[in-house]
């Protein structure tokens, strides 16, 4: 059975909502007004749009909780122990450029720690979802990470820093020969949250990136534990959604990941 706590079930129907205009909008990406808003990210109308949806549906069944959203940062709730944490559109260079790789993130954190999370992909129509000692599920489907042991034979997910000096001060050039040189194959699909949730569902192996926001990883490393994964910071401390190295994979393959960009980068890691 798929998980739909009141929790998930207000998650998914905010997504779906916010899914529609998405949609929309990338059938009509090429009349999208679109501004620069950092180093290789972009913002559009459609992220705004998306994100507006999301937060009105979002406090009309759970008025209380603030949030921590992509576009328009921190607003406080009434209850400050619980949150939502919103990407309205990861994948956003995918988006304008017409690539269909893209999806909507949304996670909630109680007391400090993430509960749950859902990620969709409206175009392929995936839903993921994930909450705290209920599993992770794709639509009606139980996940569980891979089995993979052997780092020959897996697929590692990662994100090449663009436009970013401090990513690539970072040493990733040296960390993706290394990794390169041990592993079957790696990809850049561009949008972090569904590296995650794929993890989560076996279609990866293991996954790396510097410099995620607390909004492209949250919903994520939900999905990622609950299917069996685990996941942490290369810098080896617990402040999960800080700036850092975010590294995950199945239970085999994390440690000797995250040794494989130890070794390639040793002295920018505080161990």
């Amino acid at each position: 059975m798929p998980l739909r706590s009141a929790n998930i079930t207000v998650m998914v129907q905010a997504a779906h909502k916010a899914a529609r205009h998405l949609v929309r909008d990338f059938g009509e990406v090429e009349n999208l007004q679109v501004s620069i808003k950092g180093p290789g990210d972009f913002v559009s109308a459609a992220d705004r749009r998306a994100e507006q949806i999301l937060r009105q549906e979002l406090a009309r069944a759970r008025p209380g909780f603030g949030f921590l959203l992509e576009e328009s940062g921190v607003v406080e709730g009434r209850d400050a122990s619980q949150r939502w944490i919103v990407d309205p559109l990861d994948g956003t260079t995918n988006f304008l450029h017409g690539l269909p790789h893209f999806a909507i993130s949304i996670a909630l954190e109680q007391r400090g720690e993430l509960v749950a999370g859902v990620i969709y992909d409206p175009l392929k129509d995936e839903m993921f979802c994930a909450e705290k000692g209920a599993g992770a599920y794709l639509n009606d489907r139980r996940l569980r990470v891979s089995r993979r042991g052997d780092l020959a034979g897996c697929l590692i997910g990662t994100g090449i820093p663009v436009l970013d000096w401090r990513g690539r001060e970072r040493g990733f050039a040296a960390q993706l020969e290394r990794v390169s040189d041990e592993v079957a194959g790696i990809r850049r699909l561009g949008t972090a949250s569904l590296d995650l949730a794929y993890l989560a569902a076996g279609r990866l192996d293991g996954f790396w990136e510097y410099g995620l926001k607390p909004w492209d990883m949250a919903a994520g490393v939900v999905l990622v534990r609950e299917a069996g994964g685990l996941v942490g910071r290369l810098e080896g401390d617990a402040e999960l959604l800080d700036e850092g190295t975010l590294v995950a994979g199945n239970p085999t393959i994390f440690p000797r990941l995250a040794e494989l960009l130890r070794s390639a980068t040793p002295r920018l890691i505080q161990r």
